[in-house]
């Protein structure tokens, strides 16, 4: 398990053997993909399982076809007989196409099944992701999480062609066969066949069963390996601030090394499966010529059918062929799917109430009541605060560092939920209403704005969608933004790169400004929002933020108290609790930590000039 995951009631250990059982797996696939009785798909269902049962039924009969003519040939009148063989040969070689052909068909007309399948199942489990809370995001490693959904809806189209075209047909043409050779040559035949059979289902299955630790520790090796790379290019700027390329580069080798030794003992035991195999159809194909050459001896089969038997026999063993690796690969498809389950499985720490209502339109009042919080592995948090922003006023939070002016903000998106007391807007508790509408009444300018690889276009109207360019350009220019985005040989197309990092800092953070301008949501929160920015933009920026902040309630989370010296009111926060609380004039007044912090930011020029 990776540093920094935790692990879940119940979440098996790497090396058990805990494949869920296949009915089980089943059933769960059928219920996440919600059936598949969409229009056309139940026809296309049935005229695959057709297709599937006919060529099983013309690839067993098909060799007593050929036998008949062979036998016809050898029967002493050979060109009497020649037209006769003739015509069967071309009638067997007919049935023989129409049994391979057949499935290839039923590939074709099943496709779409396969892939709409695929398509439920995997905006199914991203959606689940998106869901979880943010504690959930920040345990696990992005690139790990991507990779077990990549793997369980792959798992999904083999699944699926396995259990319909396989398993079922395969037996049905394992019964048809022997009762084949019972009837027409001897139950002799037949129990050579079955022994064969049971054999090495007995050895497919034992064998497997061992192997599938090795398939396990494979795809945990994997997983780590994909998470280390997504984490490492994820902050290749880190890497190379600390010259650190040659480190992270052996890193990502002992991970690859550790997958690469799983998977040569993965297919080692594949290979000893295989050769296992191979002799027991070997033996079994032999004794059955003997048992055929004995009968011929005795003049109670005629040459063509040893043919008829050496072909029913090679024909049992391709859907036996398919039925050992079809057992190996849905057992290591549950394991697969398995941790896709497993991700399913994780429960939200923040939820919806049951039958929630959205938050109602209100003036905007926030509102905490004795709230307390601290965060996992740590001892110390919000410790009972109280205060209310008023509706239309802003509210800044300030503090020395770790003192809880973040946690504030996280528990008014409801990122996480209080240990007690209550955060309201308008009288309206955040538990009891639905998180979506929560969030679409806040709107946020964080300190580090990151943005999606996409163009700038989108990244602006994320907070609106449906915006029309002109309201773009509005937004842009309320930011700040619309001269330098003219000034782009791509203009609105520009693509900003990973995490927006095409762009500067204040570029980014003015995107980030101008997407919320967009949102116009009731409440504003800017979290260190013009940290970034230098003096002249930073003066522009907040002008325009106090322009989209006239009318609705602002929080400002700010470090540097000269942006927030003509808020309505101050929260002093330290240590988790509130100590001061009044407008810019009264607590400087008051000679407290507010004070305090003021005259030693309006000190640090002066020393920096000193110096």
């Amino acid at each position: 398990m990776a540093r920094g995951e935790h692990k879940q009631v119940g979440q098996p250990e790497p090396g058990a053997d805990v494949s869920p059982p296949l009915l089980k797996t089943v059933s769960r696939l059928m219920s996440l993909i919600g059936g598949l009785s969409g229009p056309g798909y139940r026809v296309r269902l049935w005229a695959a399982l057709g297709l599937t049962l006919t060529g099983k039924v013309l690839a067993v009969f098909s060799p007593l076809v050929l036998a008949e003519g062979i036998n016809r040939l050898s029967g002493g009148d050979a060109a009497g007989a020649l037209p006769a063989f003739l015509g069967l040969a071309g009638f067997w070689a007919g049935l023989r196409f129409a049994s391979t052909a057949g499935p290839q068909l039923r590939d074709a007309i099943f496709q779409p099944i396969s892939e709409e399948a695929q398509r439920r199942a995997g905006t199914r489990v991203f959606s689940h992701v998106h869901q979880l809370s943010v504690r959930f995001h920040h345990s696990k490693r992005t690139g790990a999480v991507y990779r077990t959904i990549e793997r369980g809806v792959r798992a999904i189209d083999f699944l699926l062609r396995f259990l319909a075209f396989n398993i079922a047909p395969t037996l049905i043409e394992l019964v048809l066969a022997a009762g084949v050779l019972g009837f027409k040559y001897g139950w002799g035949f037949s129990a050579i066949a079955a022994l064969t059979v049971v054999v090495y289902a007995w050895l497919t299955f034992g064998i497997t069963e061992w192997r599938l630790r090795h398939r396990r520790e494979m795809n945990e090796a994997d997983t780590e390996a994909a998470g280390r790379a997504v984490d490492s290019l994820l902050n290749f700027e880190t890497v190379k601030s600390f010259a650190a390329e040659a480190r992270e580069s052996e890193r990502y080798d002992r991970a690859l090394a550790s997958y690469a030794f799983a998977a040569v003992r993965s297919n080692t035991s594949l290979v000893m499966l295989n050769v296992a195999q191979n002799l027991v159809m070997n033996v079994g194909l032999v004794a059955m010529v003997l048992a055929a050459g004995a009968v011929v001896a005795r003049g109670q089969m005629g040459p063509g059918d040893i043919t008829a038997v050496i072909l029913i026999m090679t024909n049992i063993y391709a859907p036996l062929n398919i039925l050992g690796f079809a057992y190996r690969e849905i057992k290591q498809t549950s394991i697969d799917m398995e941790k896709m389950f497993t991700l399913l499985d994780e429960e939200p720490d923040v939820a919806d109430a049951p039958n929630a209502p959205a938050l109602r339109p209100g003036r905007g009042e926030v509102a905490f009541e004795h709230v307390f919080f601290a965060h996992e592995g740590r001892d110390r948090g919000l410790n009972g605060i109280s205060f209310t922003a008023p509706a239309g006023k802003t509210t800044a939070i300030v503090g020395p560092s770790g003192a809880g002016k973040s946690t504030v903000l996280k528990l008014l998106f409801r990122f996480y939920d209080p240990s007690a007391g209550r955060v309201l807007i308008d009288g309206q508790d955040l538990r009891s209403v639905t998180q979506s509408s929560l969030r679409t009444a806040l709107g946020l300018v964080p300190q580090d704005v990151v943005l999606f690889n996409d163009t700038i276009r989108y990244n602006i109207a994320y907070g609106k969608p449906d915006a029309t360019q002109a309201e773009l350009e509005e937004a842009a220019r309320r930011a700040q933004l619309l001269h330098f985005i003219e000034g782009l040989p791509q203009g609105w197309d520009t693509r900003v790169g990973e995490r927006g990092l095409k762009l500067s800092g204040g570029e980014k953070q003015r995107v980030g400004i101008a997407r919320v301008v967009l949102k116009d949501p009731r409440i504003l929160i800017l979290d260190e929002a013009t940290s970034s920015l230098d003096s002249a933009t930073e003066a522009e920026v907040q002008a325009a933020l106090a322009e989209a902040a006239k009318g609705r309630t602002t929080i400002v989370v700010a470090h540097r108290l000269s942006t927030i010296s003509d808020a309505d009111q101050i929260v002093v926060l330290d240590q988790g609790e509130i100590v001061e609380h009044g407008s810019h004039a009264s607590l400087i007044a008051r000679g407290g930590l507010y004070a305090d912090l003021w005259k030693r930011q309006a000190e640090e020029p002066e020393i920096a000039a000193a110096e």
